[in-house]
């Protein structure tokens, strides 16, 4: 069968190999997406000046500049989904990778199709899901509010007490809902995994404190108990009340 062509997303590779780029651009080119390539960040900036990409496949280990400072030279609040891409699979690697706002880590040699679904499920993670209620009208989708804040799960969008965009990395968003359809209920680490990264849990362990940590500040408010609670030896309470509307 052939495959289902989806030619209106573009992806990006960057990465100092010829031979991965080619072969990595052809595999994807194959299965219907428009494909730039890029050798290095000064490539790659041109590469996102010249056309809209809808996510990146970033190598960690270029020289020059590596992929871990390109992914911190991106803008979070515009930059499309990164991917990073490593021949070290260290967890360090993983959770540094993560906490600077990946929404994916690779290790290398990786089976092109574990490649292929990687893409597809944070694109459909960054689309707000499949089917059309991502492309709903914000007013006729449920929303879970609590004290103040809207959380929108399929337009992937929070806002703040006084109506502010908040800016959530995509696993920082996923741990959000977990605890907002959770709310008043300590959840382990394992059971946030489960709910937050399903079967692509493996390895993500550790980056559930850092990500926590990230969330929690950005939901922090002058004055105010924080909402997320730290339960000693047993995980997370989300220690709101919520109401989906």
């Amino acid at each position: 069968m052939a495959p289902l062509l989806d030619l209106e997303t573009r992806i990006l590779i960057v990465d100092d190999d010829p031979g991965i780029r080619e072969l990595t651009a052809a595999f994807l080119t194959g299965h219907g997406y428009r494909v730039d390539v890029a050798a290095d960040g000064a490539a790659m900036r041109a590469a996102l000046d010249r056309a809209q990409v809808d996510l990146i496949v970033l190598d960690v280990m270029m020289p020059g500049e590596d992929g871990l400072t390109l992914l911190r030279t991106l803008d979070p609040a515009n930059a499309p989904p990164v991917i990073l891409h490593s021949a070290i699979g260290e967890d360090i690697d993983r959770i540094v990778g993560l906490e600077m706002g990946a929404d994916d880590y690779l290790a290398k040699p990786a089976n092109p199709r574990e490649l292929l679904a990687r893409i597809r499920s944070v694109l459909r993670r960054a689309r707000g899901g499949s089917g059309s209620g991502a492309n709903s009208p914000a007013a006729d989708r449920q929303l879970l509010r609590f004290g103040g804040w809207r959380l929108d799960p399929a337009g992937r969008q929070l806002f703040d007490p006084d109506d502010v965009l908040i800016n959530l990395s995509d696993g920082e968003f996923r741990l959000l809902i977990a605890l907002a359809e959770h709310p008043r209920r300590v959840l382990s680490r394992d059971q946030l995994l489960d709910l937050s990264r399903g079967v692509q849990a493996e390895h993500f362990d550790r980056a559930i404190d850092v990500q926590m940590s990230r969330l929690r500040r950005k939901l922090a408010r002058p004055g105010e108990a924080d909402m997320i609670r730290t339960v000693r030896n047993e995980g997370y309470l989300f220690s709101v009340d919520v109401v989906r509307r």
